[in-house]
């Protein structure tokens, strides 16, 4: 599945950074088809049946796309999808396409936890902390977890930053029981 959903998602991020289309809006209309078909069972009968000719799947892809407003190349890769007969990795293909174009846009997704909810004040400078500190641009989302106590758990990609008074006091008491 990772190499269907990869070959896709690069195909699919060098036309997108070839021709300079708006990344966001292609991930976003590709959501929304994926969600479509997550939610339709009668869609994926049709766009997974291989008795269903290619060219009414077609016509049904276009009749959604027109509705929908989605965009002519956007709509030519999930038309490539269905004739391929994959559409059950189209979410995957999605998720492997944000992450692809993050990776060449010089984004990086941050997770931030926090003891209590932050003012929009702290959470620049904590993205502004983790942008110096990854060298790249910070998507951050933000949860809270009183367990924590104070301060806050950076996520970014398996790279844990565990500035919590929970995670300090774990570490002096891993070294007063070292000792």
């Amino acid at each position: 599945m990772a190499s269907v959903a990869g070959s896709y998602s690069r195909a699919f991020a060098d036309i997108v950074i070839e021709q300079r289309l708006d990344a966001d809006r292609c991930i976003a209309e590709l959501r929304a088809i994926a969600g479509l078909l997550r939610q339709s069972v009668a869609l994926r009968r049709v766009w997974e049946n291989p008795a269903v000719p290619e060219d009414q799947k077609h016509k049904l892809l276009d009749v959604i796309a027109k509705r929908d407003e989605i965009s002519k190349l956007v709509r030519n890769l999930v038309a490539v999808v269905i004739s391929h007969r994959r559409t059950q990795f189209l979410d995957a293909i999605t998720n492997q396409l944000e992450r692809e174009l993050d990776l060449r846009r010089g984004f990086a997704d941050a997770q931030i936890s926090s003891a209590r909810a932050l003012n929009e004040a702290e959470r620049q400078e904590f993205e502004k902390q983790v942008a110096k500190l990854t060298g790249k641009k910070v998507r951050a989302r933000y949860s809270e977890n009183a367990a924590l106590l104070g301060g806050a758990v950076v996520r970014i990609g398996s790279t844990i930053y565990d500035g919590s008074v929970k995670g300090q006091l774990e570490r002096i008491k891993q070294a007063i029981s070292s000792s």
